[in-house]
């Protein structure tokens, strides 16, 4: 079965609800070259906030972007059977430093959007803030992670966990030389 890519999901919406590139970029106050890059073959995205005001303008849930396939209640995901989603980059020209594997895939109903990440040291080389409507919590499983939230700066180690409101601008990196992994559970209120 051929996953469709993000920027595939967001042009069949656009369609689906008669939305120029011109209103979403009115919609989002994302700049107009940025969004022409989703639709690249490389799948380029910076952070999650960006695609929450994408799904917000478009008046879908951030899971909608992600999901292409459903599943029935439990949604199970087995260690090792996770999917990548996407790879996020901290600038198009830059090498990737994020890899998210969606946990909540297919389950359409959902509240919450649950991700195993893969946090690369090169996440640390740009350390841009964001933020969006909602809430986020984070274990480290794996490494050292440096959370910027608003003007404090936390580092966390393996076993510990932050949980934040993410309207205050933040940003997670890896503070290792290897890569970190987390769980991160983010709420999004409709």
């Amino acid at each position: 079965m051929k996953i469709e890519k993000v920027g595939s999901r967001i042009a069949k919406l656009m369609k689906q609800r008669g939305v120029t590139l011109n209103d979403l970029v009115d919609r989002t106050g994302l700049k107009r070259e940025f969004l022409e890059t989703i639709g690249d073959e490389k799948e380029y995205f910076p952070s999650l906030g960006p695609l929450l005001k994408i799904s917000r303008a478009l008046g879908v849930r951030l899971g909608t972007l992600l999901d292409d396939q459903v599943s029935s209640d439990p949604l199970i995901v087995r260690k090792g059977d996770e999917k990548k989603e996407i790879d996020m980059l901290p600038d198009k020209d830059k090498p990737v430093a994020l890899k998210f594997f969606s946990l909540g895939r297919g389950k359409t109903d959902r509240h919450m959007e649950p991700f195993f990440i893969e946090i690369l040291p090169e996440s640390a080389q740009e350390k841009k803030l964001s933020n969006h409507e909602g809430e986020e919590f984070i274990v480290v499983t794996e490494g050292e992670v440096e959370v910027i939230y608003g003007t404090e700066t936390h580092r966390l180690k393996t076993g510990d966990s932050i949980y934040y409101n993410s309207v205050v601008p933040h940003c997670v990196s890896c503070a290792s030389k290897t890569k970190a992994c987390i769980y991160a559970v983010l709420y999004i209120p409709d």
